[in-house]
Order: structure tokens, then C-alpha cells, then sequence
């Protein structure tokens, strides 16, 4: 014993030679590739690959966007300079745009393809293969049972064999007899291959949403224009207030389509106490020409009711008040004209008013103030809005004289003025004291600058406008995908074997097994309506001529099986 027990322990030293003597073989460049290509085309790398897509995407969120607004993020890497030109180094201000996400973003799209079409050619191989043989043992199968067919019906395992495979067929198996001249024939069905097609078409779908929006991405545009009463907008670059174009963006692309505001209205809530004055309903009546030289149509533009023209759809967004004001220079000559656009910075549309004229003379004015739809004014002296509709209104402005640095090329905020090198003519604090006009009023500045008179008030609306040529195909990949995900979730993939063969005393025994491909529930009530089927073809009861061996769920793997006395039912020595 003790020297049995010696040499087991010298054993390991032959075996751990050879490991050490052998010589693992050399990949090369092609295996190196093959090896790689099998990593990048697993599913496992997939599924990682669209984790790290979603994590990529979180700085777009985090950090201004330079398509969005670039003067944003022009002022942020200014206030952080420590940083800011690190961050912008990095591509953290054009994340969709950046070679690491747009190589994370083709990563995904090789490996799903990489997924998908190996999968498929298998699946169509599958498909058109013949459903497996019939095991040796069916009473190994989770799901098994047995009928037997008496004597008197007539029935030779032959034609039990056929009838049987004529109710599967009826089911929707794909059936395969097999021996139906022998003494045991039998049957193999398989039905499901809808479950691996949901699957293909689920991921083949994710494939068309990362292309549709790439193409998107490349050539779609976006853009945003203020529209007053009256206005119109032709769809050209210099029409736009603001321009987001694609990376492959083309200035041919541009249909010029012309939309013009006609009328705007806004219906308040002057029932509800608790939200009395709150908008309710937007109203644009719009004119849309879809070429310079087609008919006018008239159409009617509201909130989540876009209008489509030239394959962009205009979004109304936003809408204020827009006084119309008359400025005269020094020497009496109309320096401006016109609508003046109020940016809306509290309720009951309180609005700020912002005006530059850089054409007076002899020297250039500026105004800042705001507008009160409907004016109130409190024992203070301080001016409000008390109601969103135009009962009251008011202009109330400081005028500015002076350079207003608009000479220089340098952009500038519309709605802003800077007055830190500008001369004051009207304020509070000064004996001139502020500007407030009603309208048809006419103020005349200190010092013969001029006058501004204010003449009427008109409505603008906020208009977004979207062209994205691939959102239609991505919406129908998307259903697509979804369809696909419903079909692989709810069809399951079975098999059934049925044979058959006569006793002795005549009698015609029958027995089936039933096999998923996965996990079922639902396997056991298949293999209970099977046999229901089956019964009622050979006009069987579920009675003592009927018998039925219980499902294998927890004894997989017995040797033996209960069958019928006789039976030709598989028994131990098979």
C-alpha cells in the first residue's frame, strides 16, 4: 500500500514535464485576426459595446454642446480656464461628433453585423434541415406519455403514424415520418424557428436605428428662426436666427420653401380661479409655399401639431409680445423701424425690450427696458404685469448713447446691451428720469438725440425647424425591433417525437416525447393537448384504454419507464 501510495506521488512529475516540454502553437498575423474577429463578434462584446455607447453619451449631457450653442460653450471654456481647454481637447464639447464615440459607435454596428449574419445562415440551414431523429429512450424526454388504440379500431401503426403526423401538422409542426413501412415508425416535428427569426429581426433592427441615425447625424439640419405678424421665412442659411447643420450637411439640401405668420393667437383661462390668465390654447395661422413658384396654401401651425414643408417639420416652440417702434436720430431721420422682439422673463408675460441702433447719428442709441402687457403700477412706483393680454400695455425704457461696438465685427447677444461704455440719457436716476410710452406715445430724448415713438404691439412665435432624413426609418427599425423582441419572448421552439407499433393481442401502442429548446412553462400543457389531439383523432376516452406516464420534471435521467402491459413502449434493455 505504502508503495502504491509513493508512486502516485511521483506521478505528477511526468505530466508536469510535458506540460513544460509543449510547445503551444504560434497564431500568426491571419490566426491573430481570426481570434480577433471572434472577439469583436460576440454577443458578450455587443452587449458591452452598447453599455459603453450609453456611458460615452453621459458627457453630452454634462458639458455645453458646441452644435447646440457654441457661444455657450465659448463663455464656459473662458469661466474655466484651468480646465476648459483640456476638456475641449478631449472632445468633450462635440461628444456625438468625437472620434472615440463615433469609434464606439462603429465598433457596435461591425459586431452586431458580425452577430447577426452567422446567426442567420445558420438559422436557414436549420430551417430547412429535417427535425433530429428519434431518440432511442422517449421516456427521457421531460414531457412523455402513451395512448393505446384497442384492436377492434383497426388501426395498424402505420396509419396511426400518418393520422398522427397529420394532427401536428395541423398545429403548425414541420413533420418528417420516418420508417412508416416498418414494424415501429415514427415521427419527428419541430415547430418555433419564429422565436430565432424575432431574434434576428430584433438585432438586424438595431443595425437599421444606428444607421438611420447616423444618416441622420451626416446630412439631417437644424434651425431656428423668430417669426413676427406678418413676417416670412425662406428656407435659406441666412433665414435662420440659429443653424445646426449635419457633418455632411449641403447648403444644396435647402428646399426654398417660404412660410409667412399671418396671425397669431393665444386663448387664456379666465374661468379657473386657480389658474386664471394661464395660456391654454396657441394658435399660427401660416401661408406655406412649397417653391417660389406654388400656389399658396394655408395652414394652421399649434403646439405638438408640427407643419411640414420641403421634408423638414417647423415646430412651434415659444411666443411673446413685439412692440413696433419708430426711432428718429438728431437730425429728425427714421433710424429704425419697425417690430422689436421682447424676451419673456416672468409671468403674465413680463417681457425685457432690448433696442440698438447703430444707425443714428450723430451718435449711435441703445435702449434697455421692458414690456408690461398690462400695466400696473404700485404705490412704490414700480410697474408689473397684472394680465397676460394686451389691456394696458407699456414700454417702459433707459436710453443710451454712444458707441455700440457692433463696428467691429465682434457677435453679439440680441437680447443683451452692454452699457458699461455707453452715456446714460434717461433713467430713474437721472433728473431726465425713465421713458414710458403707451402705445401711439412719442418720447423726445435729452440733449436732441432724437425720439422713439411707440406705435403698436404685435405677437412673434418661436419656431424650431427639423430635417432628419433618417428619423422616419429609425421610428420603423424601432417597431421593428420591438416586434422582434415580442415574437423571441413568447415563441418557443419545441420538438416532438411520436412512434408507434402493434402488440400481439392487436392493439396499436403509441408513445410521445415532447422537448424544448430552453426554457418552457408551458411544455406541459403542449404535451396535454398533443395527447388530447390525438385521442380525439382515434376517437379514444381518457380512460383506462388511455394511459399516461407522468412528466419527467425531476427524473430526467431513470432507466425505465412504466408502459402498458406489452406494450411497444421502450423498456430497460433498449
Amino acid at each position: 500500500m505504502s508503495e502504491r501510495v509513493k508512486s502516485n506521488k511521483k506521478s505528477p512529475a511526468p505530466v508536469a514535464a510535458a506540460k513544460a516540454d509543449a510547445a503551444l502553437p504560434v497564431l500568426g498575423p491571419i490566426g491573430m485576426l481570426r481570434w480577433a474577429w471572434t472577439q469583436l463578434t460576440s454577443m458578450r462584446t455587443a452587449l458591452f459595446l452598447l453599455l459603453l455607447l450609453a456611458v460615452a453619451a453621459v458627457p453630452g449631457s454634462l458639458f455645453p454642446q458646441r452644435p447646440a450653442n457654441p457661444f455657450v460653450v465659448t463663455q464656459y471654456i473662458k469661466d474655466n480656464a484651468e480646465y476648459g481647454e483640456l476638456l475641449d481637447t478631449l472632445q468633450l464639447f462635440d461628444v456625438y461628433s468625437s472620434a472615440w464615440f463615433s469609434a464606439i459607435y462603429i465598433l457596435l454596428f461591425i459586431s452586431l453585423i458580425g452577430c447577426v449574419v452567422p446567426r442567420a445562415i445558420a438559422h436557414y440551414k436549420a430551417m430547412r434541415s429535417q427535425p433530429p431523429r428519434t431518440p432511442k429512450r422517449l421516456s427521457r424526454l421531460p414531457e412523455y406519455g402513451t395512448l393505446v388504440v384497442p384492436a377492434d379500431a383497426g388501426l395498424p401503426a402505420s396509419d396511426a403514424i400518418k393520422s398522427a403526423a397529420g394532427v401536428l401538422r395541423k398545429r403548425g409542426y414541420r413533420v418528417e415520418v420516418r420508417d412508416d413501412d416498418g414494424a415501429r415508425p415514427s415521427l419527428g416535428a419541430e415547430r418555433g424557428f419564429a422565436k430565432e427569426v424575432g431574434n434576428l429581426v430584433f438585432h438586424t433592427s438595431l443595425i437599421g436605428v444606428l444607421v438611420s441615425v447616423a444618416i441622420g447625424g451626416l446630412f439631417g439640419y437644424s434651425g431656428q428662426r423668430i417669426l413676427v405678424e406678418g413676417d416670412t421665412f425662406v428656407n435659406t442659411l441666412v433665414g435662420y436666427d440659429q443653424f445646426t447643420p449635419g457633418t455632411n450637411f449641403q447648403s444644396s439640401q435647402l428646399q426654398p420653401y417660404s412660410i409667412q405668420l399671418d396671425k397669431f393667437d393665444v386663448l387664456f383661462d379666465r374661468e379657473s380661479p386657480g389658474k386664471f390668465g394661464q395660456p391654454i390654447d396657441f394658435n399660427a395661422e401660416v401661408t406655406t409655399r412649397e417653391t417660389p413658384d406654388a400656389p399658396a396654401k394655408q395652414e394652421v401651425l399649434k403646439v405638438n401639431e408640427p407643419v411640414t414643408l420641403g421634408g423638414t417639420s417647423i415646430y412651434l416652440t415659444g411666443n411673446g409680445y413685439a412692440p413696433v417702434v419708430t426711432i428718429r436720430d438728431g437730425a429728425g431721420n427714421i433710424a429704425m423701424q419697425g417690430p422689436v422682439v421682447a424676451k419673456l422673463q416672468g409671468e403674465n408675460y413680463y417681457s425685457s425690450v432690448v433696442i440698438k441702433v447703430p444707425d443714428a447719428k450723430p451718435d449711435q442709441l441703445g435702449f434697455v427696458g421692458f414690456f408690461l402687457p398690462t400695466a400696473f403700477v404700485t404705490d412704490d412706483g414700480i410697474s408689473f404685469s397684472g394680465d397676460p393680454d394686451l389691456f394696458n400695455p407699456q414700454l417702459t425704457l433707459n436710453s443710451y448713447f454712444g458707441d455700440l461696438g457692433l463696428d467691429n465685427g465682434a457677435p453679439q447677444n440680441v437680447f443683451e446691451l452692454d452699457v458699461q461704455d455707453l452715456t446714460p440719457l434717461n433713467n430713474r436716476n437721472l433728473d431726465a428720469g425713465g421713458i414710458t410710452l403707451a402705445p401711439g406715445s412719442t418720447y423726445t430724448l435729452p440733449d436732441n438725440k432724437g425720439s422713439i415713438s411707440f406705435d403698436s404691439v404685435k405677437r412673434y412665435v418661436g419656431v424650431d425647424i427639423h430635417h432628419n432624413p433618417g428619423q422616419l426609418y429609425a421610428l420603423i427599425f424601432a417597431l421593428l425591433a420591438v416586434a422582434g423582441l415580442i415574437v423571441s419572448l413568447y415563441v418557443n421552439r419545441r420538438r416532438v417525437w411520436v412512434r408507434t407499433g402493434t402488440h400481439e393481442d392487436g392493439r396499436t401502442m403509441v408513445e410521445y416525447g415532447l422537448l424544448a429548446r430552453g426554457e418552457d412553462h408551458r411544455l406541459a400543457a403542449e404535451a396535454q393537448a398533443i395527447r388530447q389531439l390525438l385521442a380525439e383523432e382515434w376517437d379514444l376516452e381518457d380512460s383506462a384504454s388511455t394511459q399516461q406516464t407522468p412528466s419527467r420534471q425531476g427524473d430526467n435521467g431513470a432507466d425505465s419507464v412504466t408502459t402498458p402491459t406489452g406494450s411497444a413502449g421502450p423498456t430497460k434493455d433498449q
